[in-house]
């Protein structure tokens, strides 16, 4: 994710709260950093489209006539922090040489800590993924474990040592892959919904179609995503529902490190 777009990008964090202070100033900054081709209606993505400037949005004139926000799509579209807040954290991240604590991040933009923390994890997520934009469309989440010898061992014990704390010396490794496009992968600190829900909503865009196991834990994504879950104890695949894709990923990803663990 490049910030450094225009020339008058400041060189100080005194210069980068007081540049990033005019909302009309983020726009300009972001707007080509978030659509380098062009603005483009993240619901429909028709290319037509008429600025409302008294809100600072657009409002889609292809398929859909919805409005939208630069935040909508991105790792910024459920935070109710101004864009002058999120740009100067930014700014301030990308050019810590020693990297920056969520405390830093709240005396800096005198914001609570809590939020400083949301701030800083999103912006990492976005960095690591080099892009703020969320996964859309046709999505696979799964997670699996890697690590240990479970592989090794009986139906019954594998399920004892995954399922239960037997799982130490194994990774578990979550990943959403948007089919046609790229697929993200994380470590987890486990599988229960509230970790798994806040992975999905961190990366994939509101309205998308979410494929997964019956894992219980991601029941209730409905109804921000269209979710469709396929029991692999009676089918494999339902229509469009599978996980055939992440299946196949984390097939290649094993092999590859197989021996190496």
């Amino acid at each position: 994710m490049d910030t450094n777009n225009n020339d008058t990008t400041p060189e100080k964090l005194v210069q980068a709260i007081r540049y990033f202070a005019d909302p009309d100033t983020c726009l300009n900054y972001l707007t080509p950093i978030r659509w380098p081709n062009g603005i483009t209606c993240p619901h429909c993505g028709s290319t037509e489209h008429a600025f409302i400037a008294s809100r600072r949005i657009w409002r889609c004139k292809g398929q859909c006539k919805k409005q939208f926000s630069i935040k909508i799509g991105t790792v910024m579209e459920d935070s109710p922090l101004g864009l002058d807040k999120w740009l100067t954290a930014i700014w301030l991240i990308g050019n810590a040489k020693n990297g920056v604590s969520s405390w830093e991040l709240h005396r800096a933009l005198g914001i609570t800590q809590k939020s400083a923390w949301f701030l800083l994890h999103r912006i990492r997520l976005a960095m690591q993924n080099g892009s703020l934009e969320k996964l859309s469309g046709e999505v696979e989440v799964n997670e699996t474990f890697i690590g240990g010898k479970a592989r090794n061992m009986r139906a019954d014990k594998r399920a004892e040592k995954i399922h239960g704390r037997g799982a130490v010396g194994k990774a578990i490794v979550m990943g959403v892959l948007e089919r046609n496009g790229e697929v993200r992968t994380t470590v987890t600190p486990g599988t229960q919904r509230g970790t798994l829900h806040a992975e999905v909503r961190e990366n994939v865009e509101v309205g998308s179609l979410v494929c997964t196991d019956a894992h219980a834990g991601y029941i209730g994504l409905n109804p921000d995503y269209v979710h469709e879950a396929v029991d692999h104890a009676r089918e494999y695949v339902r229509g469009n529902a599978h996980t055939n894709g992440l299946e196949n990923y984390w097939s290649l990803l094993k092999r590859s490190t197989r021996g190496r663990m």
